[in-house]
């Protein structure tokens, strides 16, 4: 990545972050302008990753220009330039033979139309190559056809010769420099008819290309559509009809059953269900009552909500998940990144083998010029390996772009590679495997002791805590009117427990085993503790370091989409799924038995989390850690693939993890994984078929068996065949 890609990657989570501070009152076609001063901008007609770098290297040669950056995967440029206006910058990449229009600041912006001049000069030197051809077989005479071809190559051929004439004066090399020259040659040698036929199948195939490119561009661009572009706004007993981009944080919106949600926010009065499948992906419903979150582009299913808006349009989660997408898309996975290195070398070794075939058999009397110069022109069209170079990234943003529409964010090709070669899959269990909002279930009260008094106590020590555990407490404590105590000296004891001091005694709220180890003997709870725990108990102990108060007893429940989901797992080829808990043995052993688990870790720090995945990587398995996102932050660092969830609800699971499940549960993971392997499939079908063309193509051109035009299809519509191969990737389901 160079400095001033590494810039902007670093600018979007700059733009993310600070983007309440845009100004709302812009023209909705102002360009996007990130705060590092890059101006960004569509580019319409790029078919193939070499007409990004020729593209690049043209801008470059402007003195204005002081950086830029155009991504073949996104059809975006980046242009950080001084001097140049909007039009200027959409003149010069015009002369390139593409078209720039303005990218637009708000989500819901329409942007300029691509042009589709390049269209119609197919159409006509498409009718100028028929009318030749049909021309041929009657008494036409020969100068009139040799004119009907000659305007077919000068008209099909205009915009590719003017993208040679740049791509040569920048110093590249692409496919409209090989087409263009093996045009001319074929004009040069009398060849006008097989001339103009392939200037025409090049601009038919270019024109196909980069539609079907296109769509799958716009499978992600359509996720801004989901969210409407205006707001039912209340203010007293009054409602005003507003665009979403002036709406402030803190107004109320009015949602009516079958909307759907502009803005994220939060149910301030009415109930409903809300409909969540565009960013969570879940397939069911979700209840909706006062305090709840709300995302923009969901749909309100049946009651009427009022909204406190809670983030601005820039910043909602369908925004991030856009944002983080388009991103993604723009990183090199490994294998597109080793094809961009072989094409390199590749092309400029079958150029020269080019020239040595016009050259050297002539001159050792192995046939005439004209043959082997004709030779020389069917390899310089076979020399550009399109298909090859645009195996890998169409594919990935294919994936990438289903993944989003089901609710997984997948940050990159890299990580969506990875994903389809896990061997093994390690979950945390709170609030992962299980609902993560575990309820108090019993209460045991020491000789001398109170209940009351434990669950003030307990109450005052969780206070400061996060934790679900402490949160099940503190609602117990709330529930049956226990109010907090007056404390200090807060702290928490990692993985074990927290301690406070209350009326100048110190207290302890934590595991067993924080007691066994002050030496508080628990022996007379022994029984009862085993029993609690071999039922799926989490077990919290109260006291200080001479007494005990009581103990409070805390289960969680098993999603139900956990159970389906590792079954799906397994059933996908999954070898090992292994559970790992800070809890104990005995609640590890029933979770793991409700849920089909059949290996388990318990009692385990977060430290030793991470231990326990690099046991599994010594295995030599390719392992992938689930977890919420915070907690797991080490394991899903340290595991080959981290996998966090709940992304719609917390920034943190969307900064810490590789792959972000936007549902706060397992649903769609075996979707994710599935199509991992499907694009790791698909991807090398692409490559193989790629190659093996090319080799065919060059092997058919020395026994004469290749023509020119044949030479143009081989490429063209390998091409093609690779893009529309890797769009099936869109369209994949689980099941």
């Amino acid at each position: 990545m160079s400095g001033f890609e590494q810039h902007l990657h670093e600018q979007h989570h700059h733009d993310h972050d600070g983007a309440c501070c845009h100004d709302h009152q812009e023209a909705h076609l102002e360009p996007f302008v990130a705060a590092s001063g890059a101006t960004v901008y569509r580019i319409h007609g790029m078919d193939c990753s070499s007409c990004a770098k020729s593209l690049e290297k043209h801008m470059r040669t402007l003195p204005a220009v002081k950086e830029v950056n155009v991504n073949f995967s996104t059809g975006k440029m980046h242009i950080l330039q001084d001097g140049l206006d909007n039009k200027a910058v959409m003149q010069e990449v015009s002369k390139a033979g593409y078209t720039a229009s303005m990218l637009a600041k708000r989500s819901g912006a329409q942007e300029e139309a691509s042009d589709h001049t390049g269209t119609r000069l197919t159409v006509i030197s498409g009718i100028l190559l028929l009318l030749g051809f049909i021309g041929s077989f009657t008494s036409i005479p020969e100068p009139v056809l040799i004119s009907l071809w000659a305007l077919a190559i000068v008209i099909g051929g205009f915009r590719p010769a003017r993208s040679a004439f740049y791509a040569i004066k920048s110093g590249s090399l692409d496919m409209n420099v090989l087409m263009t020259a093996a045009a001319i040659g074929a004009a040069a040698i009398g060849e006008w008819m097989e001339g103009a036929t392939v200037v025409w199948l090049f601009s038919l195939g270019n024109m196909l290309q980069a539609r079907s490119i296109e769509k799958t561009r716009d499978s992600i661009r359509n996720l801004m559509n989901l969210a409407p572009s205006e707001a039912w706004v209340k203010a007293g007993e009054t409602l005003t009809r507003k665009p979403v981009e002036d709406v402030s944080i803190g107004e109320v919106i009015v949602i009516k059953p079958g909307e759907k949600i502009p803005l994220d926010g939060e149910v301030w009065n009415g109930a409903s269900s809300v409909n969540q499948a565009p960013i969570t992906g879940e397939s069911i419903p979700v209840d909706k009552s006062v305090g709840d979150g709300v995302y923009a582009g969901t749909v309100n299913e049946s009651g009427s909500l009022e909204v406190k808006v809670t983030r601005l349009v820039e910043d909602t989660a369908l925004s991030r998940i856009i944002h983080l997408v388009e991103e993604a898309q723009e990183k090199k996975a490994p294998t597109q990144a080793f094809v961009d290195k072989f094409a390199a070398i590749y092309t400029p070794i079958v150029l020269v083998l080019a020239l040595l075939v016009i050259v050297f058999p002539p001159l050792l009397s192995f046939g005439t010029w004209g043959e082997w110069f004709y030779k020389g022109l069917e390899l310089l069209v076979v020399a550009c390996p399109c298909a090859l170079v645009i195996s890998t990234p169409v594919a990935i943003v294919s994936a990438i772009g289903n993944a989003a529409r089901n609710g997984v964010l997948i940050k990159g090709g890299a990580f969506l590679e990875k994903a389809g070669t896990i061997s093994a899959v390690a979950f945390d269990k709170t609030g992962t495997l299980t609902e993560g909002k575990p309820q108090v279930k019993e209460v045991l009260i020491a000789d001398g002791a109170k209940e009351e008094e434990l669950l003030r106590i307990a109450r005052t020590v969780e206070e400061h805590s996060k934790h679900p555990i402490a949160l099940a407490i503190i609602k117990y404590a709330q529930e049956h009117q226990h109010m907090a105590m007056v404390g200090a000296d807060y702290r928490a004891i990692v993985g074990k427990g927290a301690v406070a001091t209350i009326d100048g005694e110190t207290y302890y709220v934590g595991k067993p085993a924080l007691f066994e180890e002050m030496g508080v003997s628990l022996t007379h709870w022994t029984e009862q503790i085993k029993t609690l725990q071999s039922e799926g108990h989490s077990l919290i102990v109260v006291g200080t370091s001479k007494r005990l108060l009581g103990l409070i007893a805390v289960a969680d429940t098993i999603r139900e989409i956990t159970v389906q989901a590792i079954q799906h797992l397994k059933a996908s080829g999954i070898s090992e799924i292994v559970m790992l808990t800070g809890d104990n043995a005995g609640t590890a052993k029933k979770v793991a038995g409700q849920t089909g688990v059949k290996r388990y870790v318990a009692e385990l720090l977060p430290e030793q989390k991470v231990e326990a995945v690099k046991e599994l990587q010594k295995e030599g398995r390719v392992v992938a850690m689930v977890g919420d996102g915070i907690n797991d932050a080490p394991a899903l660092a340290t595991a080959d693939l981290g996998i966090a969830m709940g992304g719609a609800g917390t920034d943190t699971a969307m900064e810490t993890a590789d792959i972000v499940l936007m549902a706060d549960n397992l649903e769609k993971l075996p979707h994710t994984v599935k199509l991992s392997r499907k694009a790791l499939q698909i991807i090398k079908q692409n490559i193989w078929f790629s190659i093996i063309i090319k080799l065919v193509a060059l092997v058919l051109i020395f026994p004469g068996w290749l023509t020119l035009w044949m030479a143009v299809v081989s490429d063209t519509g390998a091409a093609l065949l690779v893009i529309l191969n890797s769009m099936r990737l869109l369209k994949y389901r689980e099941y």
